[in-house]
């Protein structure tokens, strides 16, 4: 019986070529498919956010919440509540709160489109092009929420004053400085929110579909 060779044996089991599990068709296929499920998790969760927003909007609507907390903020300011500032405030919160459903419900069209057409059997640089286009889509989502959050506080700010004008109040200094901090620090803490928000719920599915896209990137180099 010949003698066991360790060195000998290490060396041949290393030299073995190692064969690769998949292809590159077959993990071609396994990321397109994780990918499109990712811009299909992104649209629902955009569903869900529209709908859960607008319950609570026509809640706050019926109840009359909102506009109780902004007319509590002119009386501190030494406004007079009136029916026709009620009314005022009313149209002006409807027409924002129309403007911001009617927006995102744009872009869960434009998500429900990009889901669509991304086929999975489609060529590899076509899905790249449609993955960065929806990557787009969803970053512009997240940016017009947020400019649209510091544009309509600023729309009631202008209004607040507008109000005050129209009732010939003078605001003392300390009021109007304390006010104007107020604002400038809950528009950020609501800003700074919102984009926790999206960082946390869509970041972790976007960093997802990043990974995908550069392995994507990475099987088109080497087909060309």
């Amino acid at each position: 019986m010949p003698d066991f060779d360790l060195d000998s044996f290490k060396k041949t089991w290393q030299e073995q070529p190692v064969q690769n599990k998949y292809d590159n068709n077959e993990i071609l296929q396994m990321l397109n498919k994780k990918s499109r499920n990712y811009v299909k998790y992104i649209f629902w969760i955009s569903v869900i956010e529209f709908l859960f927003f607008t319950i609570i909007g026509s809640f706050y609507v019926l109840q009359g919440k909102e506009s109780n907390s902004f007319l509590n903020v002119l009386e501190k300011l030494g406004a007079q509540k009136t029916p026709e500032l009620e009314s005022s405030f009313d149209h002006i919160f409807l027409a924002l709160k129309i403007i911001s459903l009617s927006v995102t419900a744009y872009f869960i069209y434009q998500f429900y489109q990009n889901y669509r057409k991304i086929k999975i059997e489609e060529n590899l640089k076509a899905f790249i092009t449609k993955i960065i286009r929806f990557k787009k889509t969803v970053n512009a989502f997240i940016l017009i929420n947020i400019a649209l959050l510091i544009a309509f506080t600023g729309i009631f700010t202008v209004f607040i004053f507008y109000i005050l004008n129209t009732q010939h109040i003078e605001v003392t200094n300390s009021s109007l400085i304390g006010f104007l901090i107020g604002i400038v620090v809950a528009t950020g803490l609501n800003v700074l929110l919102v984009w926790l928000y999206y960082k946390l719920v869509y970041g972790i599915i976007m960093r997802k579909l990043d990974k995908n896209l550069k392995q994507l990137k990475n099987i088109d180099i080497q087909e060309n």
